[in-house]
């Protein structure tokens, strides 16, 4: 039994996305921990065209998940606010 990994990635094109280390990973969410820096950089990461492809991804998925949670506070807020409003007495 042999203990190899198997490293080659094959792809249609022959192109493949270079492996992200941990430290590369560390400095993304270090950078996602500051304020409007994190916003800049996923924007510049997800949209740049040199950015590796992996990180790219990540950061479109993140924003496509901060949108959606984004609709859904005023979504629960005009909810909210309906309920209250109407629970509020007028004479």
């Amino acid at each position: 039994m042999s203990n190899q990994v198997n490293t080659n990635i094959n792809t249609s094109s022959g192109n493949y996305a270079p492996v992200m280390s941990i430290g590369d990973w560390i400095v993304t969410l270090l950078i996602f921990c500051i304020p409007l820096v994190n916003l800049i950089m996923m924007l510049v990461w997800a949209f740049g065209g040199n950015s590796n492809p992996n990180r790219a991804n990540f950061c479109k998925a993140y924003l496509i998940l901060g949108v959606i949670g984004i609709i859904l506070c005023f979504a629960l807020m005009a909810v909210f606010g309906s309920i209250l409003a109407s629970s509020i007495p007028t004479n």
